[in-house]
């Protein structure tokens, strides 16, 4: 099987600003509810070097892209290297997280529609027919809806577990809290049984209504 490096390059820049765009979102709403941690240390950026993480952002996402491409599960996730938030320093830290959290899946969700928009351009019908960035434009979207469906599943520290510990009255978020130790290996273990996708079905499944809603794909 060849993967060739039109295939990457066509990955590439979906995966990479999906991720860190991400962060970046959830660095800059810090900074607007008074935690300035990732100003501080240069992360409220653009630029995706500041946000790679080798293995996140380059290793797992080319792995699985790989085996994709051999037949195995189509399905394609990373991380950036997490943006640093003191929620201490937030004005009202237990309400303020939950802005800070939904950003990153916001961030991504715009950037589906952005995508779709550019799809829109580049289908044959388009101002701009382009098979190869109708591709892109195509990956995009899934990218995009993928990394949100996958940070609202409410297990922290999931974007959607701290925005349930945001929701949650104090003594129950305290204790829905503790999981988060243990929330990645929750993850690791939904996709090793083959149960992340329909667990994410219905965020995606809303994703994509909403795209339809919205653009009109």
């Amino acid at each position: 099987m060849d993967v060739s490096l039109q295939t990457i390059a066509l990955w590439v820049l979906p995966v990479v600003f999906a991720i860190t765009l991400h962060e970046a979102a959830h660095g800059y709403v810090a900074k607007t509810f008074g935690d300035r941690t990732a100003e501080m240390q240069g992360r409220i950026t653009l630029n995706p070097l500041k946000h790679i993480d080798p293995v996140g952002t380059i290793l797992v996402p080319g792995l699985l892209i790989l085996t994709a491409k051999l037949g195995g599960p189509q399905f394609v996730f990373g991380w950036a290297k997490p943006v640093p938030v003191n929620f201490g320093n937030l004005r009202d830290p237990k309400r303020d997280m939950l802005w800070v959290a939904a950003a990153g899946p916001g961030a991504n969700f715009l950037m589906a529609v952005l995508w779709a928009l550019l799809f829109k351009v580049f289908e044959p019908d388009g101002a701009f027919a382009n098979a190869h960035l109708l591709q892109m434009a195509t990956i995009g979207i899934s990218v995009n809806l993928v990394l949100m469906a996958l940070n609202l599943l409410p297990i922290p520290p999931l974007d959607g577990g701290r925005i349930a510990v945001s929701l949650l009255p104090m003594h129950a978020a305290h204790a829905f809290a503790r999981i988060e130790p243990f929330g990645l290996f929750i993850v690791v273990g939904l996709l090793a049984f083959g149960v992340l996708d329909n667990v994410m079905g219905p965020l995606l499944r809303f994703g994509e209504w909403s795209l339809q809603a919205l653009v009109g794909l």
